[in-house]
């Protein structure tokens, strides 16, 4: 017995140390056009020097695709990740999107299933997002595929076990819809610990906006809630020190309210 302790401390003395994992913070900006997108770019780099990501959404009602609003950003942030419509990706035919991501140098993406256009149907045999998944990971050796994580529109089992099987298609982490209660981030940093996650955050601050958020999404807002600009300054607070004790990311989402305003409540 003394012989294994001794062993055991002489390994727990020897063993390398595991590199503490720097928190990314990233901002989603939607792009409605290039000109309003690079204004919000600017900003948000010579405000803000902790965000080091951009993370831009495709958006069917918008002109400018995803990969375009990243090929913007990039003079202002190294790392940008465009989100990727998998039911916009035939999955029997090539997909000219990965030449284009190759040409941009773009590393990181995420993947998303993504509603019908609304101006289209969407392409016969259209990709499932493990699908997507797995075919952009083997398309693009060394690229990191990130999926989503809803923590409101299914059952939890159902949402888990959805985790698990885009993980085993080859996701990388994950970004999450917004929560707005660190109770329930808790319980999902728990199952995935050790996996790559970007928190979402979102202000929610009308009575409209909340209801658009209760209706769609599916969200159980906390009895403490407030729809207020500074309740949500003070949980993204909040979320920002809890993924940088839990050496996770994250990622805040302005939506429809200026970004300097949001953030300065949030990061200065």
């Amino acid at each position: 017995m003394v012989c294994c302790t001794a062993s055991f401390t002489y390994f727990m003395k020897n063993a390398p140390l595991q590199q503490p994992v720097e928190t990314r913070i990233s901002v989603e900006l939607v792009p409605r056009d290039a000109a309003t997108l690079q204004g919000e770019l600017r900003v948000v780099r010579e405000r803000f020097a902790a965000v080091s990501m951009i993370n831009v959404p495709d958006l069917p009602r918008f002109s400018l695709r995803a990969w375009e609003g990243c090929a913007l950003a990039q003079p202002f942030f190294p790392h940008t990740v465009p989100h990727i419509r998998a039911i916009d990706l035939p999955a029997n035919q090539p997909w000219d999107l990965v030449e284009t991501l190759r040409a941009q140098a773009i590393r990181e993406i995420l993947v998303i299933a993504g509603d019908p256009h609304p101006d289209r149907p969407p392409p016969d045999n259209a990709s499932t997002v493990l699908q997507a998944i797995s075919r952009f990971k083997e398309a693009i050796p060394g690229i990191r595929v990130y999926a989503a994580l809803d923590p409101y529109r299914q059952g939890f089992r159902q949402e888990y076990d959805s985790l698990q099987q885009k993980r085993a298609a080859g996701a990388d982490g994950f970004f999450t819809q917004p929560f707005f209660d660190l109770r329930l981030m808790e319980i999902y940093a728990e199952l995935l610990t050790g996996v790559p996650i970007f928190w979402g955050v979102s202000p929610v601050i009308t009575d409209a906006s909340r209801a658009y958020w209760e209706k769609n999404n599916k969200v159980v807002f906390p009895r403490h809630f407030e729809p207020t600009l500074a309740w949500n300054q003070a949980f993204a607070r909040q979320a920002l020190a809890f993924a940088r004790s839990r050496q996770t990311h994250i990622y805040f989402m302005p939506i429809r309210m200026d970004v300097a305003v949001y953030l300065e409540g949030v990061l200065s």
